[in-house]
């Protein structure tokens, strides 16, 4: 009987390996064409092939698996705990390229080698990723509202993440955002008790607070008695101070916390960080807010992942910008920067960064609006982003995509100059016409599907690194 069964595992694991080897050689294949696919196509199959090859190519990651998810800021966020635990000489299996359901944490899995894995994680698939990887270490950074289509409203997303934190609450630590609500109550169990195993990141630096509450506010009611939240300042969207008036429920103290902030625009901005282990100053080649967060969860990751503080700051000082999110890319002897919007609370964030950029002769953009499975098939999320922000500091604006038309009605609405709109749908042609009329640098700012397209023509022409290497 244990002969037989000798065998039989001898028999399994060699199957196992077969299967590996032909989901590598369709990965190779896919890149050598140069159409793409070469971070999706390998899980795919082997997935096809072999239900749970996740579970069993995790079990060899003896190191542990950090899984990182949010609406905005997962991708940049999983490059700055990447750069941090570089840093610290270990290299993490991790889907560089942003493939983040199971086939590109497969894909992954598949074609590198590490004793740790660091695995973004697109919100819906963490429950079934969470469940084969058996993760470590979870950071889980914002829910905003975001393809309705596909999530429904942030509430049903706070339940299906609620139901995750609990279940594996004494077998994961958690990274959680403070000031984000309903990632914040995750970290409180049902009689409102702190979990065990919990960090929280926050901003403390009131002089960053928006004048007002956006538009794209997200997060009204409290998780505990349905009351609305009172809000004392709120930073980006929802994210911000609170606290519920009936229930007393409220914002937790952060561990690891921004106490002083400086944006300078696209250039990044400066941050003084409160840890556990002291003060820690940032100079964050990054924009905005958005980054700072995303600075946060990375920092408190690190921390909990056993680097040394010293190591992280100068880690996240030198990261390259991820794919889409603020790269620049010389083009014609001009600067084309590309800022990635999909939802209402990322546009706005990147609104008020442009902003900062605005001088005399205004801005020069292109934006491309697609409505594919991957940006959500609704977009009516444009009319609830602030456009309002640069009326006035726009020279010149090209609309791409397949929405093209409704975006440049949106821009008319918010006040846009009618004569500084071009609809152009294609997208070569639109970029063509757009880097010819702008005196110097031009902004993009695609959606998902836009971004992979405008990213694989700057590639083949020669432009940009192709993205899925």
């Amino acid at each position: 009987m244990a002969l037989g069964a000798d065998r039989g595992r001898r028999s399994n694991g060699g199957l196992f390996a077969s299967k590996l080897a032909v989901a590598r050689a369709i990965g190779a294949a896919s890149r050598a064409s140069g159409r793409g696919g070469g971070t999706t196509l390998p899980g795919r199959v082997l997935l096809r092939l072999e239900p749970e090859a996740l579970r069993r190519l995790g079990m060899q990651l003896d190191r542990g698996t950090t899984v990182i998810s949010a609406t905005n800021g997962k991708t940049t966020t999983a490059g700055m705990i990447a750069a941090g635990l570089e840093a610290d000489g270990r290299r993490p299996v991790h889907n560089r390229a942003g493939s983040n359901m199971t086939w590109g944490v497969a894909t992954a899995l598949l074609e590198q080698r590490g004793h740790e894995g660091l695995f973004e994680v697109d919100e819906a698939w963490l429950s079934r990723v969470s469940d084969q990887l058996d993760p470590s270490l979870m950071v889980l950074g914002n829910l905003f509202r975001d393809q309705l289509d596909r999530y429904g409203e942030i509430e049903v997303l706070a339940e299906d993440w609620a139901q995750i934190v609990a279940a594996r609450t004494g077998r994961t630590r958690f990274v959680l955002n403070a000031d984000d609500p309903a990632i914040a109550d995750l970290g409180r169990d049902e009689m409102g008790e702190r979990r065990e195993g919990v960090t929280y990141f926050g901003i403390e630096d009131a002089s960053q607070a928006l004048p007002e509450l956006q538009h794209a506010f997200d997060a009204k009611h409290c998780r505990r008695c349905g009351h609305p939240y009172v809000y004392e300042r709120a930073f980006v969207g929802h994210l911000g101070h609170y606290s519920c008036a009936n229930c007393g429920s409220e914002r937790p103290a952060p561990a690891v916390a921004a106490t002083a902030i400086e944006l300078h625009g696209m250039e990044g901005s400066l941050v003084t960080l409160r840890t556990p282990g002291g003060e820690l100053n940032l100079e964050l080649p990054l924009p905005g807010l958005y980054n700072v967060y995303n600075a946060l969860a990375a920092v408190a990751a690190a921390i909990e992942l056993g680097i040394a503080p010293a190591r992280i700051g100068p880690a996240l000082t030198g990261m390259r910008a991820a794919f889409g999110r603020v790269e620049t890319i010389e083009i014609a002897d001009k600067q084309l920067s590309i800022l990635l919007i999909k939802n209402p609370a990322g546009a706005n964030e990147v609104l008020r960064t442009l902003l900062l950029e605005a001088g005399e002769s205004g801005l020069d953009l292109w934006i491309g609006l697609n409505d594919r499975t991957a940006d959500g098939r609704d977009v009516s999320w444009i009319w609830d982003a602030d456009f309002e922000l640069l009326e006035g500091a726009v020279r010149r604006v090209t609309c791409s995509g397949t929405r093209a038309p409704e975006m440049a009605l949106r821009l008319k609405y918010a006040g846009w100059p009618v004569e500084a709109i071009e609809v152009v749908p294609e997208v070569g042609a639109s970029l063509d016409r757009a880097v010819a009329s702008a005196p110097g640098r031009l902004f993009a700012m695609p959606t998902y599907t836009a971004l992979l397209e405008l990213r694989k023509l700057l590639s083949d022409r020669g432009l940009a690194e192709e993205f899925w290497r």
